[in-house]
């Protein structure tokens, strides 16, 4: 059946009653005026929108006297305007493409189920059931048309369609759009419901070889002609506008091929009937010609299904798959032969048929797979990036920036390669003039780039090279070359030197500025800035790049240089040393340090200071991410250039508030708490609140070992971070831009949080680490409303409680807690003190399974994954209890039950209570043989026994029937045997929960 019932209902039920215009219908019934109207050049309204005007007329409900709605009559008037639409439709001679593009799908199907109706198609008949070789032409093509349609409205209707944004909101509007919404969603119901049968038609159609008929105006004025026949056939069935068999053929193997596409997307294996029926269609086209079409089809849509059918149905043994590069390329990234893949792009570069897109697309799935870890694709990644870089230069794209950071290391092997590319990618012999110069000046900007002499004369020396570049041009850029040193040795030099350079102008503006964005080489860096100055003297050439950043005390210094190209020269160097020691490329950091320093010693004393200073905590970072990992001393000049700083007392010179915190840090974490106790003078630590800061920790650090009685400077410190972290309005904002967790208050100390939060985490000294996480541990303890502790080591050492406890920002200093913790475990992840302090957190925070992770773990480091008995101040009463509370929220009663048995006093009632249990998410019986306590095995026998678990029962009867458990074993045996079966659970617990 087709959708003609619901949507007839649903169309006269939702449109408005309103009562006919007899003079408009006096006016569009007159044929001779339809006629006319379709003869016209540019016919206004055009023919698709009178098909709207006369269905929506024909199908508007009436009202009878008692003002209730009724359906359309069935009357000559409505018969009439049926009778237009389908001549409108035939004079557009039925094309499928036109209608779908103009009118929408209820009316759409209002108007071919009109002409099944006119066509003598039975209402309620089933079309797979009819034959449509034994039927009039006219009738078997419209039933071919409405099936048509129908999988062509199923195919559409699965493609994403972009919204229209809506105008102001109309109510009227609305409506009528949400109604039409209704009745389209109603049709497509019906339609997929009846798919399967719509593709059995269709099939069928194939088989009929014979030419059919379709209505024309024609035909239709014949059938208005006859008296009760409007609902007939024509007197001859061969009347009509012809169509042949191939071109049915044709017609309706495209559309069966995008029907069965369309499914192949839930069903694989159907994407082979796609493919036979694309390719018959592409057959018949080739045969007949797409011009003698009555319906036309879109060829390119055509040969892109084709061609995604090809790649969709390839297989390993079908040659003719290798036709196309998409196959090609779809088998290498499917079967993982990459350097096939590379060859692939390396041919194509010649021939320019692959998308710039899909090229793209397949380069950011390698780079997605070698995210993922599969590092022997960068190298892949990288040739597969050249190829799509010089197909971009061929074709006068823009360079893509993943080319630039790929390249900015190049190396022996990347060079060959790409000047490999350039080869293969270019046939001089038949080139154009354009192609030759656009690699010609790719090649020789990629010698201006370059940092390395070794690789610009591997570039220079390339056969490509001297063919695409003159003589002239070739010499002066070699020679240019060969003035740069291979060393940077700024200090030799004085600083007028770089001025005496050159400008070239042969480079624009745009290119130069990309490569100073990109250079670290400050001998490059000023030449292209000498060259951009020459070029022009209105740009700021400092500002080009967002990512140099440089803070705002040196900012404001540097800023007021008044020569311009010193200015830039200033600010770029120490932007880019500052983002180098950022990324930890230290030597790099370095070498821009060393020539900053070299330029500003000239003129300004200052700025000479301030770079000393930043060259200082350069050196900090270095020997810390460098001998200082293997526990080397740092040499004693750096140590006493440390001292140094913290004790300058140079005035008006510019400070970044981190040299101070590391420099405090740095003495702390190699253990200079003499200086910092007894050497320091004593005016320092009344102005440097840092050092201030530094003397209490290294004191306290130094007396822990003592006793109680000298323990003042914990006092001391307890009470400085008691006042820091106290509460006050508002939060404030650093320089550096961090937001501090702990609310910022002024301190005697001039302290403000982010200075006291930043210090912990250049800090490495274990000894001063545990210092800071206990006492942060006591202070998060004391507080009135805590249900559980954190335990912690040394944690005795500091005072029992706070004066002003409401002063203090508790939910602050429970942050910095997991904070300092979680930076302590990633300085020494296996200090069990440490890890029993983060399981605490979880335990405090409800995370069981977590802090079970936690505890276990901490066990393990310590015990050689507890092959050793675990020390008995790790295991304390109170965590192994806080395990058997974390196994009991878990509902792991059967471990709940062999932990109690690890207290120094078994806690029966505990067990026994656990053992009752049925709902455990354990293994229950298995982790019988890790249970020592015969009590608790007696217990369980009983137990099992109430319930008639047989099988259990005798489990727990052979656990207890072990020997060495017998009582009358001497202690150390049973010992023995306790400290085996810890040994196996406590094993057994760490592979399940770690």
């Amino acid at each position: 059946m087709s959708a003609e019932a619901a949507d007839r209902e649903a169309a006269t039920s939702s449109r408005p009653c309103t009562p006919p215009q007899t003079s408009w219908f006096e006016f569009v019934l007159e044929e001779a005026l339809l006629e006319q109207h379709l003869q016209k050049p540019s016919p206004d309204p055009p023919p698709v929108q009178l098909i709207v005007q006369f269905l929506e007329q024909a199908s508007k409900p009436s009202v009878n006297e008692q003002n209730q709605v009724q359906p359309p009559p069935d009357n000559k008037r409505n018969r009439i305007l049926k009778l237009l639409a389908l001549k409108v439709a035939a004079h557009l001679k039925w094309d499928l493409d036109v209608l779908e593009k103009s009118l929408s799908v209820p009316v759409l199907n209002m108007l071919l189920n009109e002409l099944l109706c006119i066509s003598k198609v039975p209402p309620g008949t089933k079309h797979v059931d009819v034959d449509l070789s034994s039927l009039p032409p006219t009738t078997a093509m419209a039933i071919l048309l409405y099936n048509r349609w129908a999988i062509r409205t199923i195919v559409q209707s699965s493609f994403p369609v972009k919204q229209v944004k809506p105008g102001p909101p109309q109510l009227n509007v609305m409506n009528h759009i949400q109604q039409e919404k209704e009745l389209t969603e109603n049709i497509l119901k019906v339609l997929k419901e009846q798919a399967a049968d719509s593709i059995l038609v269709l099939e069928g159609a194939l088989k009929l070889n014979k030419d059919l008929y379709v209505h024309t105006i024609r035909t239709l004025d014949l059938l208005a002609m006859e008296p009760g026949m409007v609902n007939g056939e024509t007197e001859s069935s061969t009347a009509g506008l012809k169509i042949s068999a191939e071109e049915i053929q044709c017609q309706v193997c495209y559309d069966l091929g995008a029907i069965y596409f369309q499914q192949g997307s839930t069903n694989a294996a159907v994407h082979e009937k796609a493919k036979e029926k694309f390719f018959k269609t592409k057959e018949l086209i080739a045969k007949n010609g797409s011009s003698s079409l009555h319906f036309t089809i879109d060829e390119e849509r055509l040969a892109g299904y084709c061609q995604a059918c090809q790649v969709l149905t390839s297989s390993s043994d079908d040659a003719s798959q290798q036709a196309t590069p998409y196959s090609q390329i779809h088998s290498c990234m499917k079967s993982g032969k990459y350097q096939d893949l590379v060859k692939i792009f390396l041919e194509d570069n010649l021939t320019l048929s692959l998308p710039e897109q899909f090229r793209q697309s397949v380069l950011r799935e390698l780079f997605q797979k070698a995210q993922q870890g599969n590092e022997a694709l960068d190298e892949v990644c990288f040739k597969v990036c050249v190829c799509n870089t010089i197909c971009d230069v061929l074709q006068g794209r823009i360079i893509d920036i993943q080319f630039c950071q790929l390249f900015l290391k190049p190396s022996k092997e990347k060079i060959d390669f790409l000047l490999e590319v350039c080869s293969g990618s270019i046939n001089l012999e038949n080139a154009s003039e354009e192609l030759k110069r656009r690699m010609a000046a790719f090649l020789k900007n990629l010698c201006l780039g370059m940092e390395d002499l070794q690789f610009v004369f591997m570039i220079s020396s390339h056969d490509l090279f001297i063919k695409l570049l003159k003589d002239d041009e070739r010499k002066l850029l070699i020679d240019q070359m060969r003035k740069r040193s291979p060393r940077i040795n700024l200090c030799t030099k004085p600083v007028t030197s770089f001025y005496d350079i050159p400008a070239s102008a042969s480079v624009n503006i745009g290119q130069l500025e990309h490569q100073l964005i990109l250079s670290v080489d400050p001998w490059r860096i000023r030449q292209i800035l000498i060259e951009l100055h020459g070029m022009t003297s209105e740009r700021q050439f400092w500002t080009i790049s967002n990512k140099w950043e440089v803070p705002n005390v040196y900012g404001n210094v540097i800023l007021g240089i008044k020569d311009s190209l010193t200015r830039d020269l200033v600010y770029i160097l120490m932007a880019k040393g500052l983002h180098c020691c950022a990324i930890k490329d230290f030597v790099h950091a370095k070498q821009l340090f060393a020539a900053c320093l070299e330029l500003v010693t000239e003129f300004s004393p200052k700025l000479r200071q301030v770079m000393l200073n930043e060259m200082l905590l350069l050196d900090i970072y270095t020997h810390e991410a460098g001998a200082g990992v293997s526990g080397e001393r740092p040499p004693s000049d750096l140590i006493s250039r440390v001292r140094g700083y913290l004790e300058m007392r140079v005035p008006d010179i510019p400070l970044r508030q981190v040299i101070a915190e590391e420099c405090v840090a740095f003495l702390l974490n190699w253990c200079e708490n003499e200086y910092l106790t007894m050497q320091v003078p004593l005016p320092l630590v009344q102005t440097n609140p840092y050092v201030k800061l530094g003397q209490l920790l290294a004191a306290t650090c130094k007396e822990l070992p003592g006793p109680k009685e000298s323990r003042r400077t914990a006092k001391d410190l307890w009470e400085v971070v008691v006042q820091i972290c106290s509460v006050s309005n508002q939060h404030k904002r650093g320089n550096d831009g961090r937001v501090s967790l702990i609310k910022h208050r002024e301190s005697t100390l001039g302290i403000m949080y982010s200075s006291w939060e930043y210090l912990f985490f250049p800090l490495q000294e274990p000894l001063v680490l545990t210092t800071i996480l206990s006492l942060f541990v006591k202070l998060h303890n004391v507080r009135e409303d805590i249900v559980n502790d954190i335990a912690a080591e040394h944690i005795s050492i500091w005072p029992s409680s706070i004066p002003n406890l409401q002063s203090v920002d508790f939910e602050a200093v429970a942050i910095t807690v997991k904070e300092l913790v979680s930076y302590a475990l990633t300085i020494n992840a296996n200090n069990h003190f440490w890890l029993i302090i983060q399981a605490d957190i979880y335990f405090a925070t409800n995370q069981y399974s977590a802090a079970l992770h936690y505890y276990l773990q901490a066990g393990a480091v310590c015990s050689d994954f507890f092959n050793k008995m675990v020390p008995p101040d790790v295991y304390t009463d109170q965590v192994i209890k806080r395990m058997i509370k974390c196994c009991s929220l878990l509902n792991c009663h059967t471990q709940v039950a062999i932990l109690c048995q690890f207290l120094r006093e078994v806690d029966y009632k505990t067990a026994f209570k656990a053992l009752q249990e049925q709902n455990s998410h354990d293994a229950m019986d298995s982790y019988y043989e890790y249970i020592w306590d015969v009590t608790i095995l007696e217990y369980l026998t009983y137990l099992h026994h109430k319930r008639g678990e047989t099988d259990k029962r005798q489990i727990a009867i052979k656990a207890i029937g072990q020997t060495e458990l017998n009582a009358s074993n001497p202690e150390e045996v049973l010992q023995l045997a306790a400290q085996r079966r810890k040994k196996k659970f406590l094993q057994a617990m760490a592979k399940l929960y770690f």
